[in-house]
């Protein structure tokens, strides 16, 4: 790919012209040229080349050796390291002491030569093994029987259905299935997986069941639905499926001689398609809403409230909007999606340059305010550049620019990229990273900068590697954040690009690896499993189209040769679904709108680059990194720092460590980093402080989620209380005040309580029944509980171990409705454990009371407050009462 992998010089040196960004000149020209850039071979290579010897990474260092030749008038001495030579040459009859000076002048030279030779050896040694063509072939085969094993299963089992569920092994229907709230909305029941499938099946070759399923698409695919479906997945899956399966039939009629019966019915499809989508850009910005009814537009009911829309929802449009344009000829679709990114543009923070996550459509305003590169915003940074490449508009470059070096300064720490305020960028507002973070490197490979693009990867891989797949999300010491791992394809496309970018056998052994962990641990009889706990390694009855369209998709990819494949990929750009989209889509120019902003043009900045000749470069960017995860290498001399979380202003220790950081402890006053012990404490001195002033924040907004207590009463003195933390929930009523439920606990049958109904219904009614969490949404098992005529419902959790000591409380989330009038709350591993302990050691049935923790503690005080004064009443001398 020319125009993927011109590598920057910012990806080796620093100075002025170290500039992040990209050069647009060179990407353009290599747009327009369209071949590989060969390898740039440093001078010694080319040395080695002319002369017959192995270069680049099978050169061999020879060992140093001096070596002396006389003659009649002169003596040689010579120095030789590898390639390197240094001679003397002197007369043969000569004083002693210019002769002892020479002999120290070799002395340093061979000294000099062992220098060097260090250094050739470490440029020149390849831990990594070189993958046989064989092998890769063998892979690449292997990957085409993985797709094969999925596509087949969905094929006989659950079309024309959405998606595969392949533990029941039948299909996933919106509206049949017992729903998962939100995540439904990807759901039209417009068989999504084949469709997000078809430009797959060229890629691997099969043109005949292509052709097939091509056939049963525009046969069996219909849109008129009354369902809300998510503008984003709908654009991404549906619209870039069909748009991309059009351009591949059209491909094929003109270079395979096949499909010549195909009148651009798929094109039509996804004009309709289109057509249904664009209600939902009728706001007051232009930024769409995130959901929109099939048949009603943004009349249904349902969608009254709809005001909200995460920043990649609303920028990850373009590039299939702009195709439909330019392909249809109606420029509607496009000025839309221009419009959207727009007004996106005018929302980010004009200090920072920062977006934040979540907005208001209607007024622009931010709801949420984190700002990162993971769920939420990813593809919005992907879409500025990609927009670029696809349509030649040179504002999206430079706007990708200016996000791309606020996220360089702000989000990135080194490998770990993690979540600020986009107004306070200094402060985090997570500590944790989620796994779809994981195509950054891959776009930073696209736009040039390699080494944080290496970096990163390693970091990823490591984490994989510690726990067989990436979770959906990690904390900041690599620990599990949320367990779940659908078969994500962000890591194998970044590890794809950078082979692409770098041609390192490394990524090749990486892509292997992940292949041989989705046969080892996600494969089953039926397709592939997501993974419900990478812990466990339990699967859920879930095989997203992605892993077609996209995880499988790569996989062929980074095992094939260009000769392997019917297309030149290198003549297409990738969409975040790994759809394909011709470049040459840029000449069908949309005249309606005018390109230049000068104002935001600063492409001067991002011109001083060039090809990078250094071929071991990866190597020397990961090796530092080997051991980044078990911390072999701290990144400070200081130690762990004290997080404001932890301080306690009693302990004499966090005293000292505070004192360090250059703050001193007094009842009013202020920190100063000039009374640090040492730069570094005054760095973490500062970032003290603001902890302390973000959680003084913090602690005032969780009173308005307080912790919930499933309360019992001890057996040796019943008039005794034990509670236990739980979570509250943002569906069904709210226990505040001196509310509370009471009531029998009872456990459901089946225990998840996902089917129409329960075993014991009827024993159920008027108790407290317990489900354990999975297999459906929070909001479902509530219903069921409703239906049944529970009083309250316990959800406790389905990961062994977890505990409210050590992860924080969160409040269940639900699906918008307003119909479950129980209260509900969630319970850890740890906490249930005790409360089902008790239920066990009891004969009686177990009372609980479930109600605000902070009411319970008030109650407890009131109650020992109220025996105290009883005891003291007894205690008083007769002649006192």
């Amino acid at each position: 790919m020319s125009w993927l992998f011109q590598l920057g010089c910012r990806a080796k040196s620093s100075g002025p012209r170290a500039q992040s960004g990209v050069n647009k000149e060179a990407a353009q020209r290599n747009i327009e040229t369209l071949v590989s850039t060969p390898h740039v071979q440093s001078e010694g290579q080319r040395h080695n080349d002319s002369s017959g010897k192995s270069g680049g990474r099978d050169r061999k260092t020879k060992p140093s050796a001096v070596t002396s030749t006389t003659s009649s008038n002169t003596t040689t001495t010579t120095a030789s390291i590898g390639n390197l030579q240094i001679a003397t040459i002197m007369p043969a009859t000569i004083s002693e002491s210019f002769i002892h000076g020479q002999r120290l002048m070799l002395i340093f030279l061979v000294a000099l030569c062992i220098v060097v030779a260090c250094v050739l050896s470490t440029e020149t040694t390849m831990p990594t093994q070189n993958m046989s063509n064989k092998e890769r072939a063998e892979l690449r085969e292997e990957a085409r029987d993985m797709f094969y094993h999925a596509y087949n299963a969905y094929m006989q089992n659950a079309y024309p259905a959405d998606e595969l569920m392949p533990l029941s092994c039948k299909g996933r229907y919106r509206g049949v299935t017992p729903s998962r709230g939100d995540m439904d909305d990807i759901l039209g029941n417009f068989s999504m997986t084949l469709v997000d499938t078809l430009d797959t099946l060229v890629l691997l070759g099969d043109f005949t069941e292509f052709e097939h399923a091509v056939k049963l698409v525009i046969r069996d695919v219909q849109f008129d639905s009354d369902i809300i479906v998510s503008v984003f997945e709908t654009n991404i899956r549906m619209v870039g499926g069909l748009l991309s399966a059009h351009i591949l039939a059209e491909y094929l009629q003109k270079h395979a001689d096949t499909m010549h019966w195909y009148k651009g019915e798929l094109l039509e499809l996804s004009r309709e398609l289109g057509y249904r989508l664009l209600p939902a850009f009728n706001t007051s910005t232009g930024i769409p809403h995130a959901r929109v009814n099939l048949r009603l537009g943004m009349k249904d009911p349902m969608l009254k409230k709809s005001r909200e829309t995460c920043t990649a929802c609303a920028g990850t449009i373009l590039l299939e909007f702009a195709a439909l344009s330019r392909l249809t000829g109606d420029p509607i679709f496009e000025v839309r999606a221009h419009a959207a990114m727009d007004a996106l543009w005018k929302l980010r923070h004009r200090g920072s340059d920062l977006m934040g996550t979540v907005l208001n459509v209607h007024s622009g305003d931010w709801v949420r305010r984190d700002s990162g590169v993971g769920a939420g915003i990813d593809s919005y940074y992907e879409y500025l550049f990609k927009s670029y490449v696809l349509l030649g508009d040179d504002k999206y470059l430079a706007r990708f620019n200016r996000h791309y070096n606020a996220v360089m300064k702000y989000v990135s720490e080194g490998p770990m990229l993690l979540d600020v305020l986009m107004h306070r960028p200094h402060a985090k507002s997570k500590n944790f990273m989620d796994s779809l973070l994981a195509f950054w490197p891959g776009l930073q490979v696209l736009s040039g900068d390699l080494k944080p693009a290496v970096q990163t990867h390693e970091m990823l891989y490591q984490v994989m590697q510690m726990h067989t797949f990436i979770p959906e999300a990690f904390t900041v010491d690599f620990q599990i954040h949320w367990g779940q791992h659908p078969l994500r394809p962000e890591f194998i496309e970044s590890t794809y690009f950078l082979y692409r970018a770098t041609g390192d056998h490394h990524y090749l052994q990486v892509g292997k690896k992940a292949l041989k962990t989705l046969q080892k641990y996600a494969k089953v009889s039926c397709g592939y499993a997501a993974v419900n706990d990478v812990r466990t390694g339990k699967h859920e009855d879930r095989m997203d189209s992605f892993v077609l369209s996209e995880t499988i998709k790569y996989l062929f990819l980074l095992f094939s040769d260009p000769q392997d494949l019917i297309i030149n990929v290198d003549e297409f750009v990738f969409t975040t679904e790994a759809h394909l989209l011709p470049l040459s889509i840029a000449q069908l120019g949309n005249a309606t709108f005018s390109f230049r902003q000068t104002d935001e043009h600063n492409v001067l900045d991002f011109m001083r680059t060039c090809p990078s000749s250094n071929k071991l470069f990866p190597e020397k960017v990961r090796k530092p990194l080997r051991n980044f995860i078990t911390g072999s290498c701290p990144r400070t001399t200081a130690g762990k720092r004290l997080s404001a979380l932890d301080f306690q202003a009693s302990n004499a220790d966090h005293l000292r460590a505070v004192y360090d950081m250059g703050i001193t402890m007094v009842s009013v006053g202020d920190r100063s980093q000039g009374k640090a012990k040492s730069h570094e404490e005054g760095e973490m001195g500062l970032q003290f402080m603001q902890e302390m002033l973000e959680l003084t924040k913090m602690q005032s907004i969780n009173q308005l989620a307080q912790l919930q207590a499933v309360a019992y009463a001890t057996d040796e003195k019943p008039q005794d209380w034990i509670a236990l933390m739980a979570g509250p929930s943002h569906f069904g009523p709210e226990l505040t005040g001196d509310q509370f439920v009471q009531g029998e606990l009872i456990l459901a049958k089946p225990l998840r309580a996902c089917d129409e109904t329960l075993e014991n219904a009827e024993e159920a009614k008027g108790k407290v029944l317990v489900a354990e969490r999975g297999d459906c949404t929070f909001v479902s098992k509530a219903r069921l509980a409703q239906k049944v005529g529970a009083a309250a419902l316990i959800v406790c959790d389905n990961v062994p171990g977890s505990s409210g000591e050590t992860q924080p409380m969160f409040a269940m989330s639900g699906d918008g409705k307003d119909d479950v009038l129980i209260p509900v709350v969630f319970m850890y591993s740890m906490e249930f454990g005790k409360l089902s302990a008790v239920m066990q050691r009891r004969k009686q049935p177990l009372r609980v009371r479930v109600m605000q923790m902070v009411e319970f503690k008030r109650w407890q005080l009131a109650k020992e407050q109220r025996l105290n004064q009883t005891a003291s009443v007894a205690q008083k001398p007769e002649k006192e009462l």
